[in-house]
C-alpha cells in the first residue's frame, strides 16, 4: 500500500513523503514500539500458560538466578520478530530484495533458536538442540543469504573493505560465502552467549544495529557515501527501515525485559537479533567494522571459547565462570552494575565504530 502511495506522489506531492527512507525508518520503528505493547502482555501471558515452569535455569550458574528467574517464561523473541516483521513489511519497500535477505536469516535464525528453546522447555533441561546440528543449520541458513547477495550486489559484494582504508582491498570470489556465513553465524551465536541477564543482551543489540542502521543509510546513498570515501551499495539504504524497526521492537520487547523480567527474549530471540546485526553488516560491506561496533559481543563469545580452550589444556579456568558477564556476577558484582556498565561498553564501542567513517 505504502509503495503504491509513494507511486502516487506524482499526482499528489505530500504523498512524496513516503518516498523518504528517514521517514519511514521512524514510522518503522513506532509501528514496532506500539505493536509490542499493544500485544506484549497477551503474548506473554500465552507462554506463562503454555510453558508452566518456564525457561530451566542453569544449575551450575550464580545462584541467585535460581531464586529470581526461575519460572520466567522464555521465547520472548517472538513478540521481537512479530514487531519487528509487522513494521518492515509494512514500511520497507517490498521491492527490495536485501530486505527479503536480511528478514531471511532473521526469521530463519529465530526459528532455529525457537525449537532449541522449545526442547528445553519440554524437556526442562538446558541442554537443547544438539550444537553441531544447530551450527550446521545456521551455516546453511547464512550461506544461501550470502549467495543471495552476490547475486544482488554485484561482483562488489564479494571484495573486501576494512576501517581507515578507502575502497575495496581485494575480491574474496565465491570463497566471500563461506566468510560472510562465518560472520552471520558468528554475531548469531555471540549475541546469544550474551543473553544471560535482564536487559543485557537487547540494549547492545540495539545501540549496534542502530550504528549499522547509520551505515545502511550512508553506504546506500551515492552522495553521502562519495563524500565520506565508503564504498557505495546501491539499494541497501532500505535495510535502515528494518534496523529501525528492530529498534522499536527492542524498545517494546525492553520495557516487559527490564529487572526484574516478565519474559526472557530466549534463543528465539537472540540468535535472530545476531542474524540480523550480523547480515545487514555483511551487506553493507562492514563486516570488520562489525567487531568493533559488536565488540562486546566478541568479548562474551572470546570468553567462552578461552575457556574451554584453556581448561582442556590445563584442566584449569581463566574465568570464574563463563561467559564473561558470569565472571563478574561471580567477583560479587550486582547484576544492575553488570548490565548498565556493559551498555555503557556497548555505546563507546557503536561511537568508535561510527568514527571509523571519516578516517579514511
Amino acid at each position: 500500500m505504502l509503495t503504491l502511495l509513494a507511486d502516487l506522489s506524482y499526482l499528489y506531492s505530500p504523498l512524496n513523503i513516503f518516498r523518504y527512507i528517514t521517514f519511514r525508518s521512524a514510522m518503522a520503528a513506532a509501528t514496532a514500539l506500539f505493536f509490542i505493547f499493544f500485544f506484549g502482555p497477551n503474548i506473554i501471558s500465552a507462554l506463562r500458560i503454555k510453558q508452566g515452569k518456564g525457561q530451566p535455569i542453569r544449575e551450575d550458574g550464580p545462584q541467585s538466578h535460581l531464586l529470581t528467574k526461575k519460572g520466567t517464561p522464555t521465547m520472548g523473541g517472538l513478540m521481537i520478530l512479530s514487531g519487528l516483521i509487522a513494521a518492515t513489511l509494512l514500511w520497507a519497500n517490498l521491492r527490495n530484495y536485501y530486505v527479503w535477505i536480511v528478514l531471511f536469516v532473521t526469521a530463519s535464525f529465530g526459528a532455529i533458536g525457537f525449537y532449541d528453546d522449545y526442547l528445553k522447555v519440554t524437556k526442562q533441561s538446558h541442554a537443547g538442540f544438539s550444537g553441531k546440528a544447530r551450527l550446521a543449520l545456521e551455516f546453511v541458513v547464512a550461506g544461501v543469504a550470502c549467495y543471495f547477495l552476490m547475486k544482488v550486489g554485484g561482483e562488489n559484494m564479494s571484495k573486501l573493505a576494512i576501517p581507515m582504508v578507502k575502497g575495496y582491498i581485494g575480491s574474496l570470489g565465491t570463497f566471500f560465502i563461506v566468510f560472510g556465513a562465518f560472520v552471520i553465524v558468528a554475531a548469531g551465536n555471540c549475541v546469544n552467549l550474551t543473553d544471560g541477564l535482564d536487559g543485557l543482551a537487547i540494549v547492545p543489540s540495539m545501540i549496534a544495529v542502530g550504528a549499522f542502521a547509520i551505515f545502511a543509510y550512508l553506504v546506500g546513498n551515492s552522495i553521502f557515501s562519495n563524500y565520506l570515501g565508503v564504498n557505495y551499495v546501491a539499494g541497501v539504504g532500505e535495510l535502515t527501515i528494518v534496523c529501525s524497526a528492530f529498534i522499536g521492537a527492542g524498545l517494546g520487547f525492553l520495557w516487559f525485559n527490564a529487572p526484574p523480567a516478565q519474559i526472557f527474549m530466549g534463543d528465539t530471540g537472540s540468535l535472530a537479533l545476531g542474524g540480523l546485526l550480523g547480515t545487514v553488516a555483511v551487506a553493507v560491506k562492514q563486516e570488520f567494522v562489525l567487531a568493533i561496533v559488536g565488540g562486546l559481543f566478541v568479548l562474551e563469545g572470546a570468553s567462552v571459547i578461552i575457556q574451554v580452550a584453556y581448561f582442556k589444556a590445563t584442566g584449569k579456568r581463566i574465568f570464574l565462570m563463563a561467559p564473561i558477564h558470569h565472571h563478574f556476577e561471580q567477583k560479587g558484582w550486582k547484576e544492575p552494575q553488570i548490565v548498565i556498565r556493559f551498555w555503557i561498553i556497548s555505546f563507546v564501542l557503536a561511537l568508535t565504530g561510527l568514527a571509523t567513517l571519516k578516517l579514511r
